[in-house]
């Protein structure tokens, strides 16, 4: 700027700062307009997200309703054992008490009863040996049926593995210890305290009291020594409210 005045060259400045600043004014503003665009979109998205979980949730629990429909003795079963795995997961402080996988799981874990004949099924006394082998394919069936189901990720896992024991000695893997899935572990607890506490065709319901301890004497062999102390620490009173009636 050899040949331009010093009030010139101000004023020059001037007007290239106010330039400046009107580009970064109008580059502010289309940042604005992005974070309004993205936050409806988030809204779009969380709303979409909400009602797509809802669907999720009624389709398990048509499917659940469908298996328990069947029979009369287990009716609400699926509700209460999966009410049941949740407060067990959560007095152990585990994060699957808050994973709707889990969730579903819990709820579909009989789903492939299905294809147990109703003279397996409903049979007043306990099972022969051959029959026996056709209800413990229930859990293999339940798995088939739910494995091409995406949305249903971990839950699968409960389906196939709740009735293998800690100790190997169960079905379908014959897996054993932390070789089994976490929730499977948990859940295995839940469902038998439910067997246990209820009216079957070939016994009556259990008292609360003598089924915990049926239990802890299991732990380390059927169950997740984990899972059984989570178990103890759920007091009665709230049992019975997940169990909906004054257990003995």
């Amino acid at each position: 700027m050899g040949d331009v005045s010093r009030p010139e060259e101000t004023q020059l400045l001037k007007e290239a700062l106010a330039e400046r600043e009107e580009q970064a004014l109008v580059k502010e503003r289309q940042l604005q307009r992005y974070a309004a665009d993205l936050r409806e979109t988030f809204k779009q998205e969380r709303a979409r997200a909400q009602e797509l979980r809802q669907s999720y949730v009624a389709t398990v629990r048509a499917l659940a309703n469908a298996v328990e429909a069947r029979d009369a003795y287990t009716g609400k079963h699926a509700e209460r054992v999966a009410a049941y795995g949740i407060a067990i997961a959560r007095a152990g402080g585990l994060s699957l008490a808050d994973d709707p996988e889990i969730e579903f799981g819990f709820l579909l874990h009989d789903v492939g009863k299905v294809a147990v004949p109703d003279s397996i099924l409903f049979k007043p006394k306990p099972l022969n040996e051959p029959e026996r082998v056709v209800m413990e394919k229930h859990a293999e069936i339940g798995w088939e049926i739910l494995r091409d189901i995406d949305f249903l990720g971990e839950a699968k896992l409960v389906v196939r593995h709740h009735h293998e024991r800690w100790d190997g000695g169960g079905y379908p893997d014959g897996l054993a210890g932390e070789g089994i899935p976490l929730a499977a572990r948990v859940f295995c607890v839940a469902d038998t305290f439910d067997a246990l506490t209820t009216d079957r065709p070939y016994r009556p319901a259990m008292a609360l009291a003598r089924a915990r301890g049926i239990i802890a004497e299991e732990s380390g062999t059927q169950f997740d020594p984990a899972a059984v102390e989570a178990f103890a620490l759920i007091g009665d009173d709230e049992l019975r409210r997940i169990a909906g009636t004054e257990l003995p």
